[in-house]
């Protein structure tokens, strides 16, 4: 569809360092998302701006400077750690003579090949068709009229006008199958909520341990691995948990500094599962130098998708490379925890963390000492079917007095079974 250069293994990274905070990237992240997307790193450009220039995006000695080291290294691609507009992509590539990528294509490009279920690969097509449809312009320049000549002529649409009406087609087509994804899932959603079982969902920055946790806790056996973007597919498991029952555990996919926007709304559907949980475990790299920026670039992508009010627990990751830094719970003033120190790779403090979720989400709980006469047998068996039963005896006159804790949810759904309000049977 492209009139470009092909892209090769061998790349230059450019890093621009600017004053602006807004437009700051992290270059050792820039090569970390190189290496998870396959690609050899020849050589690094760095420089210092105030701010972008339109036509290059850097000025155009450093252009010139890219280009001859491009040619030195005979490399075959080169990618910016920041997003260029279509125009400055094209320029950059007449200059260079070489395939230029920017931060928003190479994540995209990462998605795709971590892309395993259905629905994974229509969320990433999704997001490439988008960010593609900016750029058609510079790929037809050259077919943009209309053809000519005997048995040439079309019906007066040009070939740029072809290729976009075929890629909104192609999206409106993704989107109607997205929309039977997220059916689907809301219709899970609201079973779970019917049931009133909690949903706990993982999120934090690529590469904080989200996964491991994962399998730690649940032995799910996702795939882990030290690389940025490793999971994009979200899991869901059940846990059992004391004094809660039944939980959902959710591992979500990993949040990014500037995570394209066409990324956060092809995974909506995916998303949602962070926006309707109880509860969010926030995972942190405690080990990595910028734990604080990568949690404020969590919590605003948090903000953007609705998540924000979500309740939070922090789970402080990877203690094991860290001197003199034991697993703990960490409570605010009213004792409720607010961080775990884990490693989710040795399984320290995995025990710590099912205390702190159990009370995190253990308000949904429900405690009392029933009187329950001999002929209702059919109550008895409930009560012993939901195992809730903590302590039991006999009184004088044959009644069974029984202490329960039990998931409020369970509660009303035996309440609405019974031929007499549970109330009745409570002993205050």
């Amino acid at each position: 569809m492209f009139d470009r250069f092909e892209t090769g293994e061998n790349a230059v990274l450019v890093h621009i360092d600017f004053s602006d905070e807004q437009n700051k990237e992290d270059l050792q992240e820039l090569q970390m998302l190189v290496s998870s997307a396959g690609v050899n790193q020849a050589g690094v450009i760095t420089a210092s701006r105030n701010s972008p220039q339109a036509k290059y995006f850097i000025g155009s000695g450093k252009a010139e400077e890219i280009a001859q080291t491009v040619k030195s290294l005979q490399a075959d691609v080169v990618i910016f750690n920041h997003s260029l507009s279509p125009s400055q992509e094209r320029n950059l590539e007449a200059l260079i003579q070489c395939r230029v990528l920017d931060r928003t294509s190479l994540i995209l490009d990462i998605f795709a090949q971590r892309a395993r279920t259905h629905e994974g690969k229509l969320q990433v097509e999704l997001a490439q068709l988008k960010h593609i449809s900016t750029r058609l312009i510079r790929g037809w320049t050259h077919l943009e009229r209309q053809k000519g000549g005997i048995g040439l002529r079309g019906p007066g649409e040009t070939q740029l006008e072809t290729d976009r009406r075929l890629l909104r087609g192609r999206i409106k087509a993704i989107l109607r199958r997205l929309a039977k994804v997220q059916k689907q899932r809301e219709q899970g959603r609201r079973s779970r909520k019917r049931a009133e079982i909690p949903t706990v969902s993982l999120v934090g920055y690529t590469n904080a341990g989200k996964s491991t946790l994962f399998n730690t806790i649940t032995d799910a056996g996702v795939y882990a691995a030290d690389q940025l973007f490793a999971t994009l597919d979200p899991t869901l498991r059940k846990v059992e948990l004391d004094e809660v029952g039944s939980a959902i555990l959710a591992d979500t996919v990993g949040f990014i500094r500037h995570l394209p926007h066409d990324l956060v709304a092809a995974f909506k559907a995916t998303l949602q599962e962070t926006q309707e949980a109880d509860l969010l475990l926030h995972v942190v790299d405690y080990a990595d130098e910028q734990y604080r920026e990568n949690m404020d670039q969590v919590n605003e992508v948090l903000d953007e998708i609705g998540a924000k009010d979500v309740p939070q627990l922090v789970i402080c990751n990877k203690i094991d490379r860290l001197d003199n830094v034991e697993p703990k719970i960490d409570r605010d003033q009213e004792g409720r925890p607010i961080r775990v120190w884990v490693s989710a790779q040795t399984g320290q403090g995995i025990d710590l963390l099912k205390i702190a979720l159990t009370e995190c989400l253990r308000k949904t709980m429900v405690s009392h000492t029933l009187r329950i006469p001999p002929n209702e047998g059919r109550l008895r068996g409930m009560l012993y079917e939901l195992n809730c039963i903590t302590e039991q005896s006999y009184s004088e006159q044959g009644d069974w007095l029984v202490d329960i804790k039990m998931l409020s949810a369970d509660w009303h759904r035996i309440d609405k079974k019974v031929e007499y309000k549970l109330s009745e049977f409570v002993i205050h």
